[in-house]
C-alpha cells in the first residue's frame, strides 16, 4: 500500500528535531533507518502528518568507552554493534543479538534507537538491553533525563517517550567477564522471532529477557530468582514463561509459545553453565 500524504522536515541538528516534535506534537513522527516506521506507514497503522527525518545526525552516532558504561548513539547502526569490538568485549550479549536482526541490508541501514523505539516485543534488542539492565537517555525540552530499561516499554509498540523527546544514547552496563547466550527460534532465517531468549549471568547476578511473549518485551524475572536462589537450567526453565502473556498468531498459539520459552531458556542456560 502506499502512505497518506506526509509533510516532510530533514533535522540538521538536535535542536532542529526537537522544535519540530515541539511545533508538531502527536502529528509528527522521527524518521531514523525506516526500517520500522514505514512499513507501519504502507499498512496505514501510523499516518504521521509531519515526518521529521534524524538520519543525517552523525553526532547521534557512536560507540564509546564511558567508565562503567558502553555508550551507543540512537543512530548506530546495527552493523556497528554487531562488529564493534568495544561493544563485543564488554557487552557480548547485545552484539551477539543485534547478528539476528533481520539480513545484512537492514543491519547496514537500520538504527539501534529506532528498534528500541519502536517496542515491537518481536524484536531482538530489548530483550538483550532489558537481560543487561540498559539505561535509555532522551532529550526534550526541559534537558535530559534518563529511564531503566525496566521502565521503558509501556505497552505494545508503545515506550516512555513524551511527543517531543528524542532517544539519543544506550547506556549498556560493562561485563567483560559476563557469560551470555541468545537463543531464537524462527521458521525461516531472518524471520521475526516467534519466541527468543536473552540470558546473561556476570558476579553472579543473572538477567534473562524474552522475546515475543507478551505485548512488551519482557524480563523473566522468575527464572531470574531461580538462577540466582542456585536451581539448576532446566529447574529455572520450568518458570520461564511464569507472568507472561504470549499472543496468539499464525506462527503460534500461547501454550506453543510457553513451552518454546521453557525450551530456549534452558538452552541458553546450559550454555552460561547454569
Amino acid at each position: 500500500m502506499i502512505p497518506t500524504a506526509f509533510d516532510y522536515i530533514r533535522a540538521r541538528s538536535i535542536e532542529e528535531a526537537l522544535a519540530a516534535l515541539a511545533t508538531h506534537g502527536d502529528e509528527a513522527k522521527l524518521l531514523a533507518g525506516g526500517h520500522s516506521l514505514l512499513p507501519l506507514m504502507k499498512l496505514r497503522l501510523a499516518t504521521p502528518a509531519v515526518l521529521v527525518d534524524i538520519g543525517r545526525l552523525d553526532d547521534l552516532r557512536y560507540i564509546n568507552d564511558v567508565g562503567d558504561y558502553v555508550a551507543i548513539g540512537a543512530l548506530t547502526r546495527h552493523r556497528s554493534v554487531e562488529t564493534s569490538d568495544l561493544v563485543r568485549s564488554q557487552a557480548g550479549l547485545l552484539a551477539e543479538a543485534t547478528s539476528y536482526v533481520g539480513d545484512p541490508q537492514v543491519r547496514h541501514m537500520g538504527t539501534i534507537g529506532g528498534s528500541v523505539v519502536h517496542g515491537d516485543p518481536a524484536s531482538d534488542l530489548p530483550s538483550a538491553l532489558l537481560a543487561m539492565r540498559a539505561t535509555l537517555v532522551v532529550q526534550g525540552p526541559s534537558g535530559q533525563r534518563e529511564i531503566a530499561v525496566d521502565d521503558f516499554f509501556t505497552g505494545f509498540l508503545d515506550v516512555s517517550l513524551g511527543v517531543d523527546e528524542l532517544l539519543i544514547e544506550i547506556r549498556v552496563p560493562k561485563m567483560p567477564d559476563a557469560r551470555w547466550s541468545f537463543q531464537k527460534f524462527n521458521r525461516r532465517a531472518q524471520d521475526w522471532a516467534i519466541v527468543g531468549v536473552s540470558v546473561v549471568v556476570n558476579n553472579g547476578s543473572s538477567g534473562i529477557g524474552l522475546v515475543n511473549m507478551d505485548s512488551v518485551p519482557l524480563r523473566a524475572v522468575a527464572v531470574e530468582a531461580a538462577v540466582n536462589g542456585g536451581a539448576s537450567a532446566s529447574e529455572a526453565a520450568q518458570v520461564a514463561a511464569e507472568g507472561a502473556n504470549p499472543p496468539s498468531d499464525l506462527n503460534a498459539g500461547p501454550e506453543y509459545r510457553e513451552h518454546l520459552a521453557r525450551v530456549l531458556t534452558r538452552r541458553a542456560l546450559a550454555v552460561v553453565g547454569c
